[in-house]
């Protein structure tokens, strides 16, 4: 697992600016290795997660700097079951999950990013959203909401709005859950199949699967115009959920250890307090 967790090795996965790019050109399969077995993953995981609720700790006590995690994916991709597993181990102070549903009525009043900026990160905080932004050139283009000039000003909008997110401190990290669509079968059938996952379904997940094609093209278009070099975006193969975590989470630790996160200076003089004080 050693060999994973250096910046180069998942170089790879991420899309850089104005790259010839093409979604299929991605395996949705973790890699054939004989190093990622199950046991490995676990472990790889739980490094990452106490490497990152040592980060987060760092990154909430000196408030200087915030991070917001980008998922999208299609339906099943795994975008709730990814929060779960790699911040079961971080602190909830300073950590904020955020999902976007179809914006109401009032939202729709106002240019679309307005319902987004309120829930970017503070300083000292981690957020993720669980959809986000990008739902305004996926959903809104592969229906027909919009056109595609408007499309195309939206992908101008987004990099700026990131590109202020960044200029004030917060590292945006973009991360589309790559799933192959026979995964995507098993997945929404062992909903169907297990009456405690059946909540989870709802009529879009099988609407926009007929749908597939359109929105692969879709995605492929928005990850094309809006990977940055200050904001990229990752391809994460999801196809294995221990192995889609296990990539989350050591993006996650290398995006705030490039941070250089210092912890705040302390509150009083330590070489002048004295023993008594404290009785």
């Amino acid at each position: 697992m050693g060999k994973l967790m250096s910046i180069k090795d998942f170089e790879h996965l991420r899309v850089k600016q104005n790259q010839a790019f093409q979604l299929s050109d991605y395996d949705s399969q973790m890699p054939t290795n004989e190093d990622l077995d199950d046991s490995s993953l676990v472990q790889g995981i739980q490094k990452m997660g106490d490497k990152l609720d040592k980060l987060q700790t760092l990154l909430y006590s000196g408030k200087q700097r915030g991070l917001l995690l980008v998922l999208q994916g299609m339906d099943t991709s795994g975008k709730d079951g990814s929060i779960r597993s790699v911040f079961s181990h971080v602190s909830p102070l300073g950590v904020r999950a955020e999902a976007f549903g179809p914006p109401s009525a009032k939202e729709l009043e106002h240019d679309f990013l307005w319902r987004i900026h309120a829930r970017t990160p503070a300083l000292g905080e981690i957020v993720i959203f669980n959809r986000s932004h990008y739902e305004d050139v996926l959903v809104t283009r592969v229906k027909g909401i919009i056109s595609k000039e408007i499309c195309d000003l939206r992908y101008q909008d987004i990099k700026s709005f990131e590109s202020l997110l960044n200029s004030q401190g917060v590292k945006v990290l973009k991360c589309f859950l790559h799933i192959s669509k026979d995964e995507q079968k098993r997945r929404l059938k062992e909903r169907l199949e297990d009456p405690n996952k059946r909540w989870k379904l709802q009529p879009s997940d099988f609407e926009d699967r007929k749908l597939w094609d359109q929105f692969q093209e879709a995605y492929g278009d928005a990850i094309r115009e809006t990977s940055t070099d200050e904001a990229p975006w990752y391809i994460i193969p999801a196809d294995s959920k221990r192995y889609r975590d296990f990539c989350l989470s050591t993006l996650l630790v290398m995006a705030l250890k490039n941070m250089s996160l210092e912890p705040p200076k302390a509150r009083i003089e330590f070489t002048k307090l004295q023993i008594e004080s404290l009785n």
